[in-house]
């Protein structure tokens, strides 16, 4: 997926959900001891890079203009 079309996605609340869903049952799979001690690919490391990179450019626009 293109990465402008990640950032429409990510705009919607159900967008911001699905994210962050898929970003805590990553970081659990990540805690286990038997992930841990595996070595992780370069061109893995490259991608979470890239990754956190498109979020961090997209923290400068307003998530939700919803009102609590």
């Amino acid at each position: 997926m293109r990465p402008e079309r990640q950032q429409q996605i990510w705009r919607s609340e159900a967008g911001s959900r699905l994210w962050l869903s898929g970003l805590i049952a990553a970081m659990q799979h990540a805690e286990r001891p038997e992930v841990r001690r595996q070595p992780i690919a370069p061109e893995i490391l490259d991608e979470v890079r890239a990754q956190l990179a498109l979020t961090a450019s997209f923290r400068a626009s307003p998530i939700s203009t919803l009102r609590h």
